[in-house]
């Protein structure tokens, strides 16, 4: 599915999609949400921010946001509009993740959720020195995962088509 499709498919069902870029020292830094307009109010059920690296084939997930309450199919437009996007306005083809240590079962169930979704665990970054960069990025320690756009965009297509 392109951009303009998954966008289409949105609107069908009274969800909108915006996505705002910003370029800072090379990196474009961008935020994606997928929201509900009643009248002049605007409810953000979901929202996906991260960054591509200058001259580098790779897109960073940085936050993942889906609120409990929100309406069916929020999840899967999120991903697929930043798969798409990634695909047709970057070089990207693959995506990182941190899933991060915050609790002791919640890390669990979101490693589960990002292999689902088609991410693959990378390793653990935890303590030691070589994993210091890492932690700085993305902000502390966790399951580093790394998936295919191609093949994400693929599994969730699958999931808005049936």
């Amino acid at each position: 599915m392109t951009i303009n499709q998954i966008q289409a498919y949105a609107e069908s069902i009274g969800l909108i999609i915006k996505i705002q870029l910003r370029e800072t020292l090379g990196f474009n830094l961008f935020r994606i949400v997928v929201a509900e307009q009643n009248n002049d109010a605007v409810k953000i059920w979901a929202e996906m921010k991260g960054w591509t690296y200058p001259n580098k084939n790779g897109l960073q997930l940085d936050t993942l946001r889906i609120l409990s309450n929100a309406p069916q199919f929020v999840s899967e437009l999120i991903w697929a509009t930043t798969m798409s996007w990634a695909l047709e306005k970057t070089m990207c083809k693959n995506a990182r993740l941190l899933a991060i240590y915050d609790d002791a079962g919640y890390s669990k169930k979101l490693v589960r959720y990002f292999r689902l979704i088609g991410f693959n665990i990378i390793r653990e970054v935890g303590s030691n020195p070589p994993d210091i960069l890492l932690r700085l990025i993305w902000g502390g320690a966790g399951t580093l995962m790394k998936g295919n756009c191609s093949n994400i965009l693929k599994r969730i297509e699958k999931k808005l088509i049936n």
